[in-house]
């Protein structure tokens, strides 16, 4: 019985080194977690991108700047003139949160009887929220022209006051990531999916035999599961409305111009794995393998601003990452077109690219 039960072993452990895939992966995949995990996964944001709007333009006010940029939170990358030039910031997502100091900075810090300053969060992200709240917590020392001491600040120099998401709701955060995430999951596999099954019921050879250039096989493949892409981002979005009260603040009409172009891109990754893959079983594999970095480094459950700089830049190579930037900035922040389209466009050459490797790695041939 033991010999019987080692020779199928044997057999199961040559099948494992002829399958260069699966072998792959046995490594593959604690590499690629330990590395993101250990690496690209960090709860501590620091560096946030930063707005000021200095009202006061006193000393004291200059070094209370000075002071928050040395917590290593916030940098401070923008001032502006107005509270109003703050919050068209925030709304662009070109900085998460913004200091405002009045003009009676002065006066507030020498009472003591209220916040000397005021901090303005993109409520649309709990991560934020806590960094700020973290930031408020800190104490500062500010010399006032008032007297010729330091005014030694308690916890409380900064009052919070959450945009978007005054509530700290989960769900008005989770739900847009979803359409990003759920999409990317059942397109790529779906789109991976139909070539190989061709491959497998032997229609390739079909299609061998007909005018069909390689391009137009891939547009044809991609169409439907457009559609489709459409039709599963109007459920989660009316699930979100209906049953969590996520508000839409901004345009449906842009949102899905927007949805179009990331459906084309992540089909297009789809078609990149169906001519990789040579099995059905094999797609579902390296599909799962382009899922796993895609939610885990786009900022949908961590923070994209605590990732080193390097993942960051290998993350927006990601679809997932510019659609997720565009779901919140329309849906939660009623951002225009203008104000989304630094990651519009690189939808665009997402898909372009991966429209073109997978042109080029399909062969319209019998293998």
């Amino acid at each position: 019985m033991l010999r019987r039960i080692m020779a199928i072993a044997h057999k199961e452990f040559m099948h494992l080194r002829r399958d260069r895939l699966t072998f792959g992966m046995i490594a593959g995949i604690p590499l690629m977690l330990t590395l993101i995990f250990g690496y690209g996964i960090n709860q501590d944001v620091r560096h946030l991108n930063a707005g000021v709007a200095d009202l006061a333009r006193t000393q004291a006010s200059r070094q209370l700047i000075e002071d928050a940029r040395a917590t290593q939170i916030v940098d401070p990358e923008y001032s502006v003139d107005s509270t109003q030039a703050l919050q068209a910031l925030l709304r662009q997502g070109k900085v998460s949160i913004g200091i405002v100091i009045p003009p009676d900075f002065a006066n507030r810090l020498v009472r003591g009887d209220r916040p000397a300053a005021q901090l303005l969060v993109d409520g649309s992200d709990p991560t934020l929220f806590a960094s700020a709240r973290q930031l408020s917590q800190r104490p500062f020392s500010t010399r006032t022209p008032k007297t010729s001491l330091d005014v030694a600040r308690r916890p409380g120099t900064f009052s919070i006051r959450a945009l978007y998401n005054p509530e700290g709701r989960s769900a008005v955060f989770v739900v847009p990531g979803l359409c990003a995430i759920i999409l990317t999951q059942t397109l790529v596999l779906f789109t991976a999916a139909s070539i190989v099954r061709e491959k497998e019921r032997g229609n390739i050879e079909l299609l061998i035999n007909t005018p069909v250039q390689t391009y137009e096989l891939m547009i044809g493949k991609i169409i439907p599961f457009i559609v489709i892409g459409y039709i599963q981002i109007t459920i989660i979005l009316l699930l979100g409305v209906v049953l969590f009260n996520v508000p839409i603040a901004g345009s449906l009409i842009n949102l899905y111009f927007a949805a179009g172009i990331f459906i084309a891109a992540t089909l297009s990754m789809g078609l990149v794995v169906s001519a990789q893959a040579q099995t059905q079983f094999q797609a579902f594999q390296i599909s799962i393998l382009t899922l796993l970095p895609q939610v885990l480094l786009s900022g949908f459950i961590f923070p994209f601003d605590g990732m080193p700089r390097a993942v960051q830049i290998f993350s927006e190579l990601l679809p997932v990452t510019h659609f997720l930037r565009i779901l919140r900035g329309i849906v939660l922040r009623g951002a225009t077109p203008a104000e989304v389209w630094p990651d519009i466009w690189p939808l665009f050459v997402i898909f372009l690219a991966l429209m073109t490797l997978a042109v080029a790695r399909f062969r319209k041939r019998l293998d």
